[in-house]
């Protein structure tokens, strides 16, 4: 499992971790395409989730701009070597050497998947 995947799995409930049962499909007409199932996409409040463990938690933690503190508040290694690991997942194409820049940047792609699964992230984190 990689960081980003423990990311999800600490922040969305096991119920959203896997993709929702589809609802029964009415059965084909001979000859009609097939037609999708469409699972209901329930979004998971993000900002509160994560609001609601840092009230819990007793070190201070500026998790809404700082990766290292989003990684400690959810207990996950916050080191540079797991952050660098978190920039390959996400493909990062800079220099993981300059920690700031590539901080920055992976705050922002982890709000902006967050997003993008289902989670509801205010557009000032994303």
């Amino acid at each position: 499992m990689g960081i980003l995947s423990t990311i999800f799995s600490k922040i969305f409930p096991s119920a959203h971790a896997e993709p929702a049962p589809a609802e029964a499909a009415p059965a084909a007409t001979p000859g009609a395409a097939p037609a999708a199932p469409v699972a209901p996409i329930q979004q998971v409040d993000v900002e509160a989730i994560l609001n609601g463990m840092a009230a819990k938690n007793s070190q201070k933690l500026n998790w809404e701009t700082s990766i290292v503190d989003l990684m400690k508040l959810l207990n996950l290694d916050s080191s540079l070597t797991a952050r660098k690991t978190l920039a390959q997942e996400l493909n990062f194409s800079g220099d993981t050497n300059d920690s700031a820049s590539m901080n920055i940047w992976l705050h922002k792609q982890v709000m902006i998947k967050l997003a993008e699964n289902g989670g509801k992230v205010p557009d000032a984190l994303k």
